[in-house]
């Protein structure tokens, strides 16, 4: 059993029933995602982040452009949040006519795990 669950008993036999309040018992949401994501001029990156961050779950985004061609834009959107519901964003991105190339990164659980640097990084 987990800290938190609650035992009932019922005509002889026993229910369990899970409580999931506040951050307890999230350990298998995402709470952090990177994608690399080609988009058209428009909508503009403020419209998009506006859209992105409105989206449940989401407490934060960062949209970084690296390259800029006649129709389109490559950009890097950081998105982290409590409970990230990828499927929405995804969805969202689409919309718009954009594409994500690729998850560069995803973090879950009960918290961040930052990056480290290795020797075979150097």
């Amino acid at each position: 059993m987990v800290r938190g669950d609650k035992i009932k008993v019922v005509k002889g036999y026993f229910i369990i029933v899970i409580c999931l309040l506040g951050d307890r018992f999230m350990s298998g949401v995402i709470k952090r995602i990177v994608l690399d994501v080609l988009k058209p001029h428009q909508p503009s990156l403020l419209d998009l982040a506006e859209n992105i961050s409105s989206t449940k779950g989401v407490e934060g985004v960062n949209l970084s452009l690296y390259e800029v061609d006649q129709q389109t834009e490559n950009i890097k959107v950081t998105i982290e949040g409590k409970n990230i519901d990828y499927n929405e964003v995804k969805r969202i991105i689409e919309d718009v006519g954009a594409v994500i190339h690729s998850i560069d990164e995803v973090a879950a659980g009960n918290q961040l795990v930052e990056e480290v640097e290795t020797l075979q990084d150097r």
